[in-house]
């Protein structure tokens, strides 16, 4: 199977994964959150509010949120664990501007913050968060692993990462169904929404590829987290990883 790293949106073009993915971000920005809703049927609401929940024991004054997009998860933060400061980074403009209307709009430009960021080299000193998120967004990373020590970099000392990301259901009842929405109904109903003819291709393709499970527990291990967890959702189209910096 290919390294997701070397999956990227527009195939051939001779880009790198970075510049292809902010591209096709800055393209599907205005259909994003639709998407989004129509893909999951709304329960992604219900992974992000459960994402949210596994902070709540842990220090979250300060929370990072890469890969922030539209907002959605930033929102959530700020609104459920009551942080005195959440700030999102994304590669997408177009997506950044979005997320920058809904805070406004659910008054909580005091609290949340949104800007553009790479998430290989986030512009924050060492230690200056006390958790760390990011949801569906590690498999654009152009190096997972360099990613995640970026992460670790900018934690504090007991902090927490969640990660939430889409991911491949493994029993043999579920998946005929998962491949034939994944594969087939996803793919032609982005292309009529969001006029990106390889977006929504790019997601399933990226979705296989991506390392899951103890795969992608090892992968933050390497970049430095201690006692990594999955925990699956909605038959294992959806997995939480979590990990802490000692």
């Amino acid at each position: 199977m290919q390294e997701v790293e070397n999956i990227t949106p527009y195939g051939a073009d001779s880009r790198d994964k970075t510049e292809q993915v902010r591209e096709m971000f800055d393209a599907i920005a205005p259909a994003y959150d639709f998407m989004n809703r129509a893909m999951t049927f709304g329960i992604d609401k219900l992974w992000r509010r459960k994402a949210v929940k596994l902070l709540a024991s842990s220090p979250h004054d300060d929370i990072l949120d890469v890969a922030t997009g539209t907002g959605d998860l930033a929102i959530r933060l700020a609104r459920s664990l009551d942080p005195v400061t959440v700030v999102g980074v994304d590669l997408s403009e177009e997506m950044v501007e979005i997320g920058r209307r809904k805070v406004t709009a659910e008054g909580l430009d005091d609290t949340v913050t949104l800007g553009l960021g790479d998430c290989l080299l986030l512009p924050f000193p060492d230690s200056s968060f006390d958790a760390v998120t990011c949801a569906y967004g590690v498999r654009n990373f152009a190096d997972i692993e360099a990613g995640y020590r970026e992460m670790h970099r900018v934690l504090r000392p007991g902090g927490s990462v969640v990660i939430l990301e889409l991911s491949t259901p493994r029993s043999k009842f579920v998946t005929p169904f998962y491949n034939l929405y994944t594969r087939h109904v996803i793919p032609t109903v982005g292309r009529l929404v969001s006029k990106d003819v390889r977006a929504y291709s790019y997601l399933p393709e990226s979705i296989a590829a991506v390392p899951q499970a103890g795969a992608m527990c090892a992968i933050l291990e390497a970049a430095g987290f201690t006692s990594p967890r999955a925990i699956p959702l909605t038959f294992g189209t959806c997995t939480i990883y979590t990990a802490k910096k000692l």
